[in-house]
């Protein structure tokens, strides 16, 4: 679909890049051209991942790094986005780390609404202000951007329910439709910067972390495969193709604008976990179980 080159000469910072959609992202922009850092709270799995991606795209030294940042934490976020512009600017932020699990929201604990709050909401506004204002300052610096000249991104990841309401996520959907406002508002307050904004919501992707909290003890996918309008789940390439087109130079003048791909599922059958309301007492609490030994599993990870 695209040149091999198409994101030559671009740094781009992936959050959550060493798993999941994040680490399918920095693979497609190593892939076309792009030097990558990954920044999560796991040094081993970060580690990992770079070295595989490395040697699969025969990237030389600096094509792709490793941050080990807690995006929770606004001062370790400065820190770390100013060291990465001391070695060079950055040309894109790919706001992904994020966090999500399936619960009544009676049953909620204020601990397990700011787990979800403090990593999508306050998490992806730390980075995208520490990351936005250096590129501001920079642009000054310069005498200021002009119209036609290349363009800074920022792609969040959002989801389809931020549209029509998240029963059973309501922190998750609370925070993405903070982070769907963000775009929206600093699309209009920073175009002017040579800066623009965009969010992707994609449907059904399956990976590891999401279907443990948001699909536990189901078969990957066959939610999706039961209810989408074309039968399936999303494929992570088609994730990673429109990835690179917001992050490529072709169309600047698409901004402040939240895309969902999914199939036609949001507008079939609202995108959203509705039909959880009938799961028993029972059931809520196979779930808790399992979500609780996934939690478990990423604790022991990140420790070791």
């Amino acid at each position: 679909m695209f040149k091999p080159d198409v994101l030559r000469g671009k740094r781009v910072l992936v959050s959550g890049g060493g798993t999941g959609l994040g680490r399918g992202m920095a693979d497609h922009f190593l892939a076309h051209g792009a030097s990558v850092v990954i920044c999560g709270r796991r040094g081993a799995v970060l580690d990992a991942t770079a070295a595989e991606l490395a040697a699969r795209h025969g990237a030389g030294e600096g094509r792709i790094q490793t941050r080990v940042l807690d995006i929770r934490d606004a001062e370790a976020v400065d820190a770390t986005v100013e060291d990465l512009f001391r070695d060079a600017d950055l040309d894109g932020l790919v706001n992904n780390a994020a966090g999500n699990f399936i619960s009544p929201t009676e049953a909620l604990s204020h601990r397990g609404f700011d787990a979800i709050a403090a990593t999508v909401f306050h998490g992806s506004f730390y980075l995208t202000h520490a990351v936005g204002k250096r590129w501001i300052e920079r642009a000054r610096a310069r005498g200021g951007w002009k119209p036609g000249e290349p363009m800074k991104s920022v792609l969040s990841i959002s989801v389809t329910w931020v549209e029509n309401g998240g029963p059973y996520t309501v922190p998750s959907a609370m925070s993405k439709a903070g982070i769907a406002t963000m775009t929206r508002s600093l699309a209009v307050e920073w175009a002017r910067h040579g800066i623009r904004l965009n969010a992707l919501g994609p449907g059904e992707i399956p990976t590891e972390g999401m279907n443990a909290r948001l699909s536990p003890g189901e078969i990957p996918g066959e939610r999706t495969r039961r209810s989408n309008p074309q039968g399936r789940p999303g494929n992570l390439s088609e994730l990673q193709h429109l990835a690179t087109f917001l992050m490529a130079d072709g169309c600047d003048w698409l901004s402040g604008q939240c895309l969902y791909l999914d199939g036609a599922g949001a507008l079939a059958h609202g995108g959203n976990f509705y039909a959880l309301r009938e799961w028993d007492d029972a059931q809520w609490q196979q779930a808790r179980e399992r979500i609780r030994a996934q939690d478990a599993r990423d604790r022991a990870a990140r420790s070791g």
